[in-house]
């Protein structure tokens, strides 16, 4: 009797507000959903790609193969994975959902990333995201990674803590900066917070973040998880840019 109701309320508040496209605004199917034009524009990526960092690769040389950056300097993640790579179509979708208030693709979201990182969901303990100082989650009201991290949790079934790690000093943006200058901006601006101290021993990590750029900070994040004593870390995001200097660690 509620499943009816509840169905019956579904329907009359689509037809009053149709669902659209969160990308372009066209009338879709359901909510949250791209319209197929929007979806043709997604670069997903898939395999082959780097064993660590989850880069596409041109040539499939194996299960095991590493770009050079990562063979260069392996990161402090086991692996990273994520579902499209961040161009000027993904961008603007992300930004609306960040910056935006658009939390209504959220769920999609969640549900392309438990496609992409399936195997890292398979032994994971723990999925926490990556953190916002206060002060900008106070003026942002909202950390969507944390949102993700969230959505992927209840979905699979595991452990969500949402303030693992904290960050301990408010950093300026990232986005004029370089991979160098990235690093040294998020060096021990991460700490796990007090009360998780004792829970982090041994276990294994997954952190949720909404794009990987120069890798920069979840790299620091995973040094952070990994001093505490976890035993791996796994890095699951949305998007992911494809630096020709420095592939995406």
């Amino acid at each position: 009797m509620l499943g009816a109701i509840s169905s019956i309320g579904r329907h009359l508040v689509d037809a009053v507000f149709p669902p659209q496209c969160p990308s372009c605004g066209a009338t879709v199917q359901e909510h949250a959903h791209l319209c197929g034009a929007c979806w043709s524009r997604i670069r997903f990526i898939a395999e082959p790609c780097c064993a660590c960092c989850g880069l596409p690769l041109e040539v499939d040389s194996g299960p095991e193969t590493l770009c050079l950056p990562c063979l260069t300097e392996r990161p402090a993640f086991e692996r990273a994975r994520s579902v499209m790579l961040y161009d000027e179509f993904s961008r603007g979708l992300i930004l609306k959902f960040k910056h935006g208030d658009r939390l209504d693709p959220a769920a999609a979201f969640a549900r392309w990333m438990r496609r992409s990182g399936s195997t890292l969901l398979q032994d994971v303990d723990i999925i926490c995201p990556v953190p916002l100082h206060w002060s900008r989650l106070l003026m942002r009201r909202y950390n969507q990674s944390a949102i993700l991290a969230r959505l992927i949790a209840a979905s699979d079934h595991r452990e969500f803590i949402p303030d693992l790690l904290v960050r301990t000093r408010r950093t300026p943006s990232q986005g004029a900066l370089g991979r160098k200058e990235r690093g040294r901006n998020v060096r021990g601006a991460f700490a796990v917070a007090a009360r998780h101290l004792d829970g982090v021993s041994g276990k294994r990590i997954l952190l949720v973040d909404d794009v990987l750029t120069t890798g920069a900070t979840v790299d620091h994040c995973a040094r952070t998880l990994r001093k505490a004593g976890a035993l791996r870390v796994d890095v699951l995001t949305l998007a992911r840019v494809a630096l020709p200097d420095r592939a995406a660690v």
